[in-house]
């Protein structure tokens, strides 16, 4: 008989049907080399939705159970005999990666770009136990320290949550199309990972424009500091807009027409879209070709973008609009994300998790 007693506690998938409930697992010993942190926040990601009932598939596919979360703040709880850069107490934040691709790939940049794939936070082969790794929705979390960011003291920690990965996933391809002043930029999508966008790239120096589907979202949007809001259901606002953009970065999650959207990147510009993770609709090519347009994506960001982002953030005021929830509420926040309810990002408290067992 058994009488192992599990050590952690999260809220996990153990099918793509079934809500997320109380699991009790066991976290990995502290190697030399990593930091174990006491996880007081985490933010929802779409993607958590996306992963936790299998909708990607393929090279996604989901592996359960399923804990996601890689929106990690929390606080420094042990560090092993080599972490040098990390003590007890410190502020820290985790994002989506823990791990290198392989040993072979350290000290590389663009970690989120390594072949083979870096270890992400849930969802993905553990390098140190052979086991599918556990994100967020946790009480605790042991990461190598390369992984491990510095959350500036101006940052209250349940703010902070979203920079690790919404914020890091619209960062990277502002600072990557060398947005700053002078450029024009339109985010498409005002929500978790839009809302931080046009933040972002206001404080750059752009003249911002922000796309949205839901009128409704109008004073909100030009209180986050866009330069103008652009209902794309209005065709004349829509076209008064056409092929004026330098930049237009897409932060939909789900399939949709890119079409109108294309229509607006000036020539040379570029269309960029980190939200989307699976097929498109059909795509008008003559519109990219014949205005010369970059048509990319970009997946999250770099371990130092991704410390750049925070403190660009803690230097220029800006953080994440929030909603806190218990982690009882997990599932009624998932589906007020689907339904576009979310105002913009939540995040779990997660203090209120279970004890463990």
């Amino acid at each position: 008989m058994d009488d192992h007693v599990p050590k952690n506690i999260g809220y996990a998938a153990t099918d793509a049907k079934t809500p997320l409930a109380p699991f009790p697992f066991d976290r990995r010993e502290v190697g030399a080399e990593d930091v174990r942190i006491d996880i007081k926040f985490c933010g929802i990601c779409h993607s958590d939705i996306h992963q936790a009932r299998d909708e990607w598939g393929n090279a996604l596919a989901t592996n359960y159970p399923c804990m996601p979360g890689h929106e990690i703040a929390g606080i420094v709880a042990d560090v092993g005999d080599k972490v040098t850069t990390f003590a007890v107490g410190d502020r820290v934040g985790v994002g989506c990666m823990i791990y290198w691709g392989s040993d072979d790939q350290r000290g590389g940049t663009d970690e989120q770009y390594q072949n083979p794939p870096a270890v992400f936070t849930y969802n993905s082969p553990d390098a140190e136990t052979g086991e599918v790794t556990f994100g967020g929705y946790s009480d605790e979390i042991v990461v190598n320290q390369h992984f491990v960011l510095n959350i500036p003291d101006s940052i209250p920690l349940e703010k902070a949550a979203p920079l690790l990965c919404a914020g890091v996933t619209t960062w990277s391809p502002l600072k990557h199309w060398n947005i700053g002043p002078g450029s024009v930029v339109a985010v498409a999508g005002i929500g978790g990972l839009g809302h931080l966008a046009v933040q972002l790239a206001k404080a750059l120096g752009a003249t911002v424009t922000a796309l949205t589907t839901t009128e409704e979202k109008t004073d909100e949007i030009l209180a986050l500091g866009a330069d103008e809001v652009v209902v794309m259901s209005n065709e004349d606002a829509v076209k008064a807009h056409a092929a004026t953009f330098d930049l237009v970065l897409s932060t939909i999650p789900t399939a949709f027409d890119m079409n109108p959207y294309l229509a607006l990147v000036k020539h040379d510009g570029a269309f960029v879209t980190v939200g989307m993770l699976e097929p498109s609709e059909p795509i008008d090519f003559a519109l990219v070709t014949l205005m010369r347009i970059t048509l990319a994506g970009s997946a999250i960001g770099s371990i130092a973008e991704t410390q750049e982002v925070l403190d660009f953030c803690a230097a220029n005021g800006i953080a994440s609009d929030i909603e806190l929830v218990a982690a009882d509420q997990i599932n009624a926040a998932f589906e007020k994300v689907i339904a576009n309810d979310a105002r913009f990002r939540y995040v779990i408290d997660n203090s209120t998790l279970p004890a463990a067992v």
